[in-house]
């Protein structure tokens, strides 16, 4: 316990200076892809699930929660990121257990924006050709059990952003823990620190433009150096408890606080009802610090809620699989974001 507790208070003052919740700032940010939880159970109750996560998800919201995979999971998402805006993310994932304490875990989130319309000063109406942005997150991560209650991992990030003559390429890393604690571990606390990494540009021919030269009567290349930016590093520190309601029906509640750099602080609470942990249902609800402003500048609303179903493949070796849907609620013009996903676990 004085382990865990040294090592929270560590991070928690290391990142104090980087995290203080800049609504100032807020749009400032790049690479925002990083912010989106694309799985679909714990994106059904809002991300709150900080300190309990565990298997494939953990790449995202604590890595230390691949520490408790039984030997390997493998999971597929769509999402269908702000419903009429043509943006589709496909994400995939594995988690499998190393030796009797330790688990590695591989994912990949790819992000497709449709087509756009080339449009240039001599044609402003387009008719020339589309174009396809893209990004992907290419995730590994290790994480340990160091005893029955403490669990810790790391994750290394690289993001690739850009359109065919235009891009940006970093490698950011996340780190986090868990500490599982009183009868049947019920309570829970987690910390994590994400995306941290230097800052970047983007780079390429799209940043070159041939002009005529004034009084020169030819053409030359006029090339042009990107801002950098910085990437939406956060400081996330949860907890949760389990309440067993007899008759094989669970109860958790969790709680969450989100300390962003570059927006505003976010606040989440979320339920999870699980029956024979063959049916789940999930719903949270995410506040945003809106004391400066008093304005609402988050497309999502906050609310959140899913479902899952587990269907066991073998009762000897305890595979199974499961298909999770989750909902986050958007402000019009969107229909808000739907994730649906498989996983299987062996």
């Amino acid at each position: 316990m004085r382990r865990i507790t040294s090592i929270a208070i560590a991070v928690s003052l290391s990142a104090s200076s980087l995290f203080a919740g800049n609504p100032q700032r807020v749009g400032s940010a790049g690479a925002n892809e990083l912010l989106n939880n694309t799985w679909a159970r714990n994106s059904g109750w809002g991300n709150v699930n900080t300190a309990g996560v565990r298997g494939v998800e953990s790449v995202f919201l604590n890595i230390a929660g691949i520490a408790n995979t039984e030997n390997l999971e493998i999971a597929f998402t769509n999402t269908q990121w702000l419903a009429g805006s043509d943006i589709t993310i496909n994400s995939i994932g594995l988690v499998k257990t190393v030796g009797s304490t330790g688990a590695l875990a591989l994912s990949i989130n790819n992000f497709s924006y449709g087509e756009l319309i080339v449009r240039t000063e001599a044609q402003p109406d387009g008719g020339i050709s589309t174009i396809s942005p893209y990004a992907a997150i290419i995730t590994g991560g290790y994480a340990q059990k160091f005893t029955e209650s403490i669990f810790g991992g790391i994750n290394l990030k690289f993001y690739n952003q850009g359109l065919p003559n235009l891009s940006v390429s970093a490698l950011l890393v996340d780190a986090g823990v868990q500490y599982h604690t009183g009868e049947e571990n019920r309570l829970k606390f987690g910390i994590t620190l994400r995306n941290i990494g230097p800052s970047a540009s983007f780079g390429g021919d799209g940043m070159s433009i041939q002009a005529t030269v004034p009084g020169g009567g030819y053409t030359q290349t006029f090339s042009s150096r990107s801002a950098k930016f910085e990437f939406p590093s956060n400081l996330v520190i949860g907890g949760s408890y389990d309440f067993f309601l007899g008759g094989d029906q669970l109860l958790t509640a969790a709680i969450n606080f989100q300390s962003n750099s570059l927006q505003k602080d976010e606040y989440g609470v979320g339920l999870e009802y699980a029956f024979r942990q063959t049916f789940m249902a999930r719903v949270g609800y995410t506040i945003f610090d809106n004391r400066i402003d008093r304005q609402q500048t988050n497309i999502h609303t906050g609310l959140a809620a899913g479902i899952s179903f587990l269907v066991p493949m073998s009762k000897e070796s305890g595979s199974n699989l499961a298909f999770d849907y989750s909902i986050r609620t958007t402000r019009t013009p969107f229909q808000g974001t739907h994730s649906i996903g498989v996983r299987l676990s062996l």
